[in-house]
């Protein structure tokens, strides 16, 4: 029987779980990234929603890229009767927010049997009863990409145009070269990847029929197989723009895995294959252009590693400073980076706590000169030492019959006393001050 293209990936990953313990499973993590939300990047995050989208758009349809399992209950139309790869949308508990979703696989008289993810944890296969249905869904006429439009990928940034352009200049028009692993290719898709996305194993009785359409081969299917196969499954949505563009060229021209493992030995992650969350992370935690120098110099080396580089070997280090070129550039054009963590932070912090109110601060960040510990050690230190002197022209008495009484030393050691306190609080408040004093009027009455 013949099943809806999403239903091909969603079978796909029947059995993909959450990871145990504190670690996350990449494969369910690119889920999010898929469908817009790669700031997400832990499998615990509900993702029924994150896993149906996915398949969704792997399938060229346009999902909802919400991770709310309701939203499908307005995304294409409405159906009446059950139906093969339908979109199910569940109630859940009693709560009018919370639901489930899935794709119909079968029903019963009283069960629908849904194929989805998050289902005790991983993709699967369960029946919930009829009772918890809100509605059953259908891929719209506007549900799919338009002609010569492209799929959303996830960064929302249209850099998968400017990858795939690239990739399609250095792959060039169809070639057959006898040295060449790959066989025919056109536009960079091999006589291999093209029967396999067809649906057909090549023979002798059919390789002359694919050569022939693979010659042909429309631009819709190129940018098609090219997001399905390599842009998302390499997870560049989830990488920044210029390390998305070279990330896309090593996928494409040495392989997804292969261009995984350089990548995460390029900013010192474990080379498994499968870029995750820690990945990402190492991604994020090392300079771009740093990156993307290591990066190059692995792909040089194994390409120099190869049996037939002296073949091709040229070719393929002038493609590794080309594209670094354009990344580097592209690097360049980025805007600013966001806040470090810390900033954020404090940001955050100082938003929760509003500790800086009118009566202290200014827009500018300057606190008021009475605030200032510096200034209020120079004004002790200023009177012990100053006003036994001038004290009488103000009116302060300080009497011979008081100095008699109190004897000398005494006057001599309160002097000493309050200006060493006075330094000390001079040179503390100096040593400790971070911010720039602001005049303040004040008005003393004596």
């Amino acid at each position: 029987m013949s099943q809806p293209r999403w239903l091909d990936f969603a079978w796909g990953d029947l059995g993909v779980a959450e990871a145990a313990g504190t670690k996350n499973n990449a494969r369910v993590v690119r889920y999010y990234a898929e469908v817009g939300h790669s700031e997400v990047a832990d499998d615990e995050v509900a993702w029924c929603a994150a896993f149906l989208g996915a398949c969704l758009e792997r399938g060229g349809i346009r999902s909802t890229r919400s991770l709310m399992a309701r939203s499908y209950l307005s995304w294409g139309e409405a159906i009446a009767e059950p139906r093969y790869g339908a979109v199910a949308v569940l109630s859940r508990g009693f709560d009018p927010r919370l639901g489930h979703v899935g794709f119909l696989v079968g029903t019963t008289s009283d069960d629908l049997i849904l194929l989805a993810g998050n289902q005790g944890d991983c993709v699967s296969v369960q029946a919930f009863p009829r009772t918890r249905l809100l509605g059953l869904r259908w891929p719209s006429a506007s549900s799919g990409a338009s002609a010569g439009e492209e799929p959303q990928v996830g960064d929302g940034s249209g850099i998968f145009e400017a990858a795939l352009a690239h990739v399609l200049e250095m792959e060039g028009g169809y070639t057959d070269d006898p040295y060449d692993p790959g066989g025919p290719t056109n536009c960079g898709i091999t006589l291999a990847e093209f029967a396999r996305d067809k649906g057909i194993e090549p023979s002798a009785g059919n390789v002359g029929a694919l050569k022939a359409e693979l010659k042909a081969i429309p631009a819709a299917t190129v940018r098609r197989i090219y997001l399905e196969r390599y842009w998302r499954p390499a997870a560049c949505p989830a990488l920044p723009q210029a390390l998305a563009l070279f990330h896309f060229d090593a996928a494409v021209n040495q392989g997804v895995v292969t261009a995984a493992r350089m990548l995460q030995q390029a900013v010192g992650a474990d080379a498994d294959g499968e870029i995750g969350p820690e990945t990402l992370a190492a991604v994020a935690a090392r300079p771009l252009a740093q990156t993307l120098g290591a990066y190059a110099e692995i792909r040089r080396q194994r390409y120099r590693g190869l049996s037939h580089f002296w073949r091709f070997g040229r070719g393929w280090l002038r493609r590794v400073d080309t594209t670094l070129a354009r990344a580097t550039a592209l690097e360049r054009r980025s805007p600013s980076v966001s806040p470090q963590p810390q900033e954020k932070k404090a940001m955050a912090e100082e938003d929760q706590t509003g500790t800086q109110s009118a009566s202290t601060s200014t827009s500018s960040g300057a606190k008021w000169w009475g605030e200032s510990m510096t200034i209020w050690g120079v004004i002790v230190t200023s009177l012990s030492t100053v006003l036994p002197v001038l004290g009488p022209v103000f009116g302060i008495n300080i009497t011979a019959e008081l100095i008699r009484q109190l004897g000398d030393n005494v006057v001599l050691f309160g002097q000493a006393a309050g200006g060493l306190a006075g330094t000390i609080m001079t040179i503390y408040g100096r040593a400790r001050a971070t911010t720039a004093l602001e005049r303040r009027q004040i008005t003393m009455n004596l």
